[in-house]
Parts: structure tokens; C-alpha cells; sequence
């Protein structure tokens, strides 16, 4: 299994640091994480894109460009690109660019994004949002296929025969869908032979097997191989159970509590969210054996073949941090990759 890291670049108060970062000190932050994950071994380090105050990652190609130059082997991936409200062809064009920096590490995830702030901000329609992703993940996937294309949509001006430049170094280019709570989306990841991640970031795992099932049903029906699946977590890990809590806690609950204002969601406790720690719960937070048990938990469940957690919903301390990160590759892997282990 690979294992990695997404964040979006969380900028907010935590009751262990004087008030909120300045951007750029959290940007270099970023780019100590990213190094540490990339010397340590992890697989995968991903930028999500979000246009909100608390977030710094407006521009992740930019960002994963800026890690490019400071890694060696971790494949650099956007977590997500909101897709609807993006050009494709500039989306291929920075991924391409960001291919050859790192010489085949770079890879798209493309979704609906879980915020709106992108539409208005560059001109789109809200009514439009479905619709917009489908043919612009159309479009995306052409480019994919050949260097000179020829297009035509509804939302956006036709290609007539036209070369996108620069070209990747990996060929495909490496595109994963991921996926929230429409069953539809699974489905049509598999129908398009498309690697899927699932965000699992509240309720019970095991109530997503489903889309598991529909990634692979699409698959079968649409005469595809099964693609790869990933799921997606929050998380954080420390060296015992009680401080991973105690850390994680005053950040998840920032994070939630503002999303919740927006969307009639009551304020987070303190036991809604231990309760979410548990082995059946949707965070992974804890020390590093119960992290282990709950990726191979988790595993039991959908025999998926990446695990990408988000260990900075809201701010935490970056030291704090970068120990999470040492603890994920140096304790957590090495078990994960020993059970998982295809048998001889």
C-alpha cells in the first residue's frame, strides 16, 4: 500500500501558538513537512486547492513545484483540483510542467471540490456545477490521449487540432477522481477506468464500502480494468494516545465549527470527536499502534491500495507536526507495508 499526506495548507489559531502564522513562515513550514515526508519515505505528499481565508493553497501547482525542487521520490499530487471552475488545458499544462520538474512524479486528483468560493470568484455558474465537471473532466482526459486535439463542449470555446504544450514525462499523465458522498461519481471513476480516492471524513467507514463496490461495478460493466482506490482521512499521530487527542482536538474543532456556522452544523465536543478516534470512527488520530489498527481496519473494508492523511485540519503546532510525520513513516509504514505484503 502507499502511504501519504494531503493538507491545504491550514492557516489558523491553536491554543499552543500566538495567533495565526504569516503566510509565508507557514509556506516554509510546508516545505520542512514536504522534505521530511520525502526523506522519511512516504509515497505521496498532496496540495488541495481552496480560495478561504484559513487556507493558503490557492496555486498547489505552484506549491508542489516549490517541493519538487526540495525532493527526491515523493510523488506530488494536487488533493484535489476543483475541476468545475478550472481550464483544463491550464490544469494539463501546469501538472506537465510539474511532471518534468520532478521527472514523473506529479499526478491530478480532480473533484467537484466541497467549497464554492471558486465559482463566483472566476466567473461560473453554481447551476452549472455538475455539468461543468463532467465536461471538463472530458476534455482533461482528451488531453491525455494525444498531443494534438480536437474538442468541442458547451461551457467552453472548441480546440480545432491544436497542440498542448509542454507534454508530461509520464505517459498518461497519472489522474485520480476523488469522490465525497455521490455514488454517481464512484461509478463513473470505474466506467472511465480512473483511479479513485474516497474522502471518508465523518461518519463510519464501513458505511463507504459501497462506493468501493460502484468504483469496481463501473469498472466491470464499462469493460475496464479495476483502478486503483485510495482513501483519504483526517488524522493525527503523536507519540502517546492522549496528546495526538489533546493537539488535535482545539485545530479540528476551529476547522469544523466554522464550516459548521456555514451549514447549520453545531459546534464540535470533545467527545463527538474522541468518539470519531476510535477504530471505527472517521479520524485517524492516536498514537502510532492505533493508527496501525486502523489502517488495516480500514483495509479489511476495501482492500484499497493507498491511505492519504490529512493531518492538519486547522492548525497544530508545526513541531508538533513534523513529529506526526516522522511517527506516520518511520513507525506506522514499515508495519502497514509488512502486513500488506503481497504473499509469496
Amino acid at each position: 500500500m502507499e502511504l501519504g499526506l494531503y493538507t491545504f495548507v491550514e492557516n489558523t489559531p491553536h491554543p499552543e501558538q500566538d495567533g495565526k502564522l504569516h503566510p509565508a513562515e507557514r509556506l516554509q513550514n510546508l516545505l520542512e513537512e514536504a522534505e521530511l515526508a520525502d526523506h522519511a519515505g512516504l509515497d505521496v505528499f498532496g496540495i488541495g486547492e481552496h480560495h478561504r481565508e484559513e487556507y493558503i493553497s490557492s496555486a498547489p501547482s505552484v506549491i508542489l513545484a516549490a517541493i519538487a525542487a526540495r525532493t527526491k521520490s515523493i510523488r506530488l499530487t494536487s488533493a484535489v483540483t476543483v475541476l468545475g471552475s478550472e481550464d483544463p488545458v491550464r490544469v494539463y499544462q501546469q501538472y506537465s510542467t510539474l511532471d518534468l520538474l520532478s521527472e514523473g512524479r506529479a499526478e491530478i486528483m480532480v473533484g467537484r471540490g466541497s467549497f464554492i468560493e471558486s465559482f463566483p470568484l472566476f466567473g461560473y455558474e453554481l447551476n452549472d456545477y455538475d455539468e461543468l465537471f463532467a465536461e471538463n473532466l472530458d476534455l482533461l482526459l482528451a488531453l491525455r490521449e494525444k498531443e494534438m486535439v480536437t474538442w468541442k463542449g458547451k461551457h467552453r470555446a472548441s480546440i480545432e487540432g491544436r497542440g498542448v504544450y509542454p507534454q508530461p514525462y509520464q505517459k498518461p499523465l497519472p489522474v485520480w477522481i476523488a469522490v465525497g458522498g455521490t455514488p454517481q461519481s464512484a461509478y463513473r471513476a470505474g466506467a472511465l477506468g480512473i483511479p479513485m480516492a474516497l474522502a471518508i471524513i465523518g461518519g463510519y467507514p464501513d458505511q463507504f464500502k459501497s462506493f468501493a463496490g460502484l468504483h469496481k461495478r463501473g469498472a466491470r460493466e464499462n469493460n475496464q480494468s479495476v483502478p486503483a482506490l485510495s482513501i483519504n482521512s483526517h488524522g493525527f499521530i503523536a507519540d502517546h494516545s492522549q496528546d495526538a487527542l489533546d493537539t488535535a482536538f482545539p485545530a479540528f474543532k476551529v476547522t469544523m465549527d466554522k464550516i459548521g456556522r456555514e451549514r447549520g452544523w453545531p459546534p464540535m465536543s470533545r467527545q463527538q470527536f474522541e468518539a470519531s478516534c476510535t477504530l471505527r470512527g472517521a479520524n485517524v488520530v492516536g498514537s502510532p499502534q492505533q493508527v496501525i489498527d486502523k489502517i488495516l481496519y480500514q483495509h479489511e473494508i476495501f482492500g484499497h491500495d493507498r491511505f492519504l492523511l490529512q493531518m492538519s485540519v486547522g492548525s497544530v503546532p508545526h513541531k508538533k507536526l513534523m513529529r506526526s510525520i516522522e511517527l506516520f513513516a518511520t513507525e506506522v509504514a514499515p508495519v502497514i507495508r509488512k502486513e500488506l505484503r503481497p504473499k509469496q
